[in-house]
């Protein structure tokens, strides 16, 4: 049927019972995702609808029969098990004590996250990776800890693709529809019944929002959706599918999350204080932000730092190429109209998202608006923030590397969500239950050593083996869907060991994550695999980007890779990777691989969900392993080296693993007592969890966020508006005077009264004539900067002391300190000067430092 016919919109809702009518207010608050008891509840609806539904109890409460609901009210321990998890709910979402009520008391979300991804659970598929996991996980923890967070993101229709190989192993892509109103999300009504909506302009037209609501424990999230009946064709389009499309449409996404997402909030009565960027695909926010600013009175740049002050942008992105660039004529035509109303011009806006803002050729990236717009910045590893770094240095070309404005907050898992019901069984039973509601507490993890050696490898044993048996099973669909022989599909049921070492690879098939280190010497890796007394097993999962063929290459090369060396019984390709895949993955391997080229690992968490279900670590030394890692708790491939001769270092790197797994893994699996079990093993399994567990999880991290971020954020933000904001007013007209004025000042001299040996324990006395200009010292900071000079003579592991005015002479202030000798060796110090340390807010980000020149 081709023609456009009128069609009469309705929903039918399921008809619940009155007795069993809580089970909805369950489904409909994502809390059940990480509560396993909830879990179990409504897997007792219907095993095979749970599976089927992708753990959907939506789906299942609008396909169960009504005869399901009158037996369901006749079961005893059905209803007794459903009071249990209804009484269960409201104490959580009636806990006043949260960790973040120790700081303030508040009703309304004072800090706005934004994710153009977000992973809550396996069946809301708008996720694509680790990305949109760790945003759910944040989620999560927010609301345990009771941090007032109010997420925004994307509502795509399509969400991201499902995986299935050819005959040839090569990944072909379908679409994955989501059917909204068989979903765990509400459409947002005003008080009439009506949906919210909000207009975007994007170019010349008015794009209409509509806004859906997901409860996740004590926090909301709320999802865009452009797919409706009053936008036109392309417009609806603009979230139909998360990553796809091209740059024109990446665009316009972008701005509806950043500017829809923000007049969303304001459409709802929400009035966050603090915004947090999840990567730069929302970062238009920030030019939201300053628009509602302005039209409190303030001009463009007083509204720009005062958003600035409390925006937060994180970056998960170790590489340039990872990062949104849209060029000029795309700014324009979906901006210009937008920017022009704001009384600036587009050069003017596109040079906060350039290198150098009057390079006409140069696009506008994303990041680096981001990082303009944000008081607070930081990667998500220590090794990445160092990477950070380096990759935007150029935009403080006279800030050490050591010492530019960005940060770091490692990143973690949420571990009730991740870890699974037999291993939480026995958590509860030797830990007690704190370690749900304390996981940052180091001394609740000690209870690991009081498991029993075979209880816990019991457990774990029985999580392998539900992996292997959930990993023939899909391997079976696999080979159905192809098209493959009965006799082929009966096979299914053959491949793996239940109790053999398996080892877990899953993740994004990228080129650097190195899918095929394991692969480079076949005899090699035959031989540990097969080793009849001691057999190995690799699993593997993972999807590669539509566009990278080199990606699908990866994956096309295992299945081949097993197929010529006769390794289809050991070595397995999992379609499809998803939450689902992943949990079994997690939860019953022994050894988790990760092989990334260091240091392109941004962070990484798949590694750290295996800790909390006893599987063990061996990875490069890169992303969260490079803080991890100790001997005792995993293995570490190498020793952090990078090399020039990425061949090469393939090379190296193969054949240490190949070492470690002949010489330590392998031998240490299979060492057994009388009894059967491998208590050194076992040993490593609870010195994992003891060291681990307390710092990779999304509670650290958020309190880490919460600490270093959000609360001298809404602190500073508050006694702005307090002041009617003429504190900005000012700051802002002194920030002008400075750089103005900043091109006039010098360092004229600097003497330091030394002979040029001193004793470890002495002081020097340091004084510098310094030409300020028209600034006054008020202005400024001077400061001494000295340490170890290395063999270039340049200045490293540096201190500073700042540096006192003491009178003028011939026009120039004259500044004094002393600096202390602290250790031997050779020696440096120079002198330099900042914007007043007193006077500015993070005075490095503003980029004005100056030297003493020779």
């Amino acid at each position: 049927m081709n023609s456009v016919v009128h069609v009469v919109r309705f929903n039918i809702l399921p008809a619940i019972p009155k007795e069993l009518a809580g089970l909805e207010d369950l489904a409909y608050n994502l809390l059940w995702c990480w509560d396993h008891e909830a879990i179990d509840l409504f897997r007792r609806l219907d095993e095979d609808l749970w599976d089927e539904s992708f753990h959907n109890p939506v789906v299942m409460l609008n396909r169960l029969s009504q005869e399901r609901y009158r037996s369901l009210l006749a079961d005893e321990a059905f209803m007794e098990h459903f009071e249990r998890v209804k009484a269960s709910y409201s104490r959580y979402l009636s806990e006043e004590n949260t960790w973040f009520g120790k700081f303030r008391k508040t009703e309304v979300p004072l800090i706005a996250y934004f994710s153009a991804e977000w992973g809550l659970t396996e069946c809301m598929r708008i996720y694509s990776g680790g990305l949109g996991i760790l945003a759910g996980d944040f989620l999560k923890s927010s609301s345990d800890l009771g941090v007032p967070v109010v997420g925004i993101g994307l509502l795509y229709q399509q969400g991201y693709f499902r995986q299935y190989l050819n005959m040839d192993g090569w990944q072909q892509e379908t679409e994955a529809a989501n059917d909204f109103f068989n979903l765990p999300v509400r459409p947002v009504l005003d008080t009439e019944g009506n949906a919210v909506t909000v207009d975007v302009d994007i170019g010349s037209e008015s794009v209409l929002v509509r806004c859906w609501k997901v409860e996740v424990g004590r926090t909301s999230l709320y999802l865009l959706d452009t797919n409706i009946p009053e936008n036109k064709e392309s417009h609806r389009l603009i979230t139909s599918q998360l990553y796809g499309g091209d740059l024109d449409l990446r665009m316009r996404q972008e701005i509806v999350l950043g500017i829809g997402g923000v007049r969303v909030l304001k459409a709802l009565g929400i009035e966050p204080i603090v915004f947090h960027m999840n990567e730069g695909h929302s970062a238009f926010l920030a030019i939201e932000r300053i628009r509602l600013l302005m039209a409190e009175g303030l001009g463009f740049d007083e509204a720009l730092e005062l958003a600035r002050r409390s925006n937060i942008f994180t970056t998960h992105t170790p590489v340039p190429a990872g990062i949104d660039e849209f060029p000029r004529h795309l700014i324009e035509n979906y901006l210009g109209n937008y920017i022009s109303k704001m009384g600036i011009s587009v050069d003017r806006f596109l040079g906060l998202g350039r290198l150098n803002p009057d390079a006409h050729d140069e696009s506008f990236n994303m990041a680096r608006f981001a990082i303009r717009q944000s008081a607070y910045v930081n990667g998500v590893s220590l090794l990445h923030r160092d990477v950070s770094r380096r990759m935007w240095a150029a935009m403080w070309k006279d800030i050490p590397l050591d010492e530019l404005p960005i940060d770091h907050v490692t990143n973690g898992i949420h571990i009730a969500s991740w870890v699974s019901r037999d291993m939480a069984s026995l958590f509860n039973r030797y830990l007690g239950s704190s370690w749900i509601d304390r996981p940052t507490d180091e001394g609740i993890w000690e209870g690991v050593w009081r498991i029993p050696d075979a209880e816990l490898w019991r457990t774990h044993e029985r999580r392998r083996e539900r992996l292997v048996a959930f990993v023939r099973k899909c391997l079976a669909r696999q080979l159905l869907n192809q098209g493959a022989s009965q006799e082929t599909i009966g096979k299914a049921d053959e491949v793996l060991d239940p109790s053999a070492l398996t080892i877990g690879f899953a993740r994004r098939f990228a080129t650097y994550k190195r899918a095929d280190l394991l692969l480079r010497d076949p005899e090699r890796l035959k031989g540990i695999l097969t080793d009849p007394d001691r057999p190995v097993q690799i699993i593997f999962s993972g999807k590669a980007h539509p566009r990278d063929s080199e990606g699908k290459e990866l994956i096309r090369k295992i299945i081949h890779f097993a197929r010529e060396h006769d390794l289809s019984d050991r070595i397995v390709f999992v379609e499809d990777y998803n939450m689902i895949v992943s949990r079994y993955l997690v939860e019953g391997v022994d050894v988790w691989l990760n092989t990334p080229l260091r240091p392109m690992e941004a962070s990484g968490t798949s590694g750290m969900k295996v800790v909390p279900n006893g599987g063990l670590n061996v990875s490069t030394i890169d992303g969260w392993w490079n803080e991890a890692y100790q001997p005792g708790v995993g293995w570490a491939i190498g020793k952090g080296e990078e090399y020039s001769d990425v061949e090469y270092q393939n090379h190296v790197e193969a054949n240490a693993l190949y070492d470690l797994l002949e010489r330590e893994i392998v031998p240490l699996f299979y060492q057994r007592g009388r009894d059967g079990l491998p208590r050194q093993w076992i040993s490593m399994m609870k010195r994992s969890m003891r060291s681990l567990c307390h710092f990779f999880n999304t509670d650290r991290m958020v309190k880490e966020y919460t600490r270093k971020f959000y609360l001298p954020a809404i602190d500073e933000f508050e006694m702005v508006r307090q002041g009617e904001f003429q504190e900005i007013r000012d700051y802002v007209s002194w920030i002008r005077k400075l750089r103005d004025l900043w091109g006039e000042i010098s360092i004229e001299e600097i003497h330091a009264e030394t002979t040029g040996e001193e004793r470890v324990g002495s002081r020097v006395p340091v004084s510098a004539k310094i030409n300020l200009g028209k600034l006054d010292p008020e202005d400024v900071t001077v400061e001494v900067y000295f340490g170890q000079l290395d063999s270039f003579g340049k200045i490293t592991r540096a201190d500073l002391i700042e540096m006192r005015p003491e009178g003028r002479s011939d026009n120039l202030y004259i500044y004094r300190t002393v600096i202390p000798c602290r250790e031997g060796g050779n020696q440096g110090l120079t002198v330099r000067i900042v914007p007043s340390r007193r006077r500015a807010r993070q005075p490095l980000q503003l980029g004005l430092m100056k030297w003493a020149q020779p």
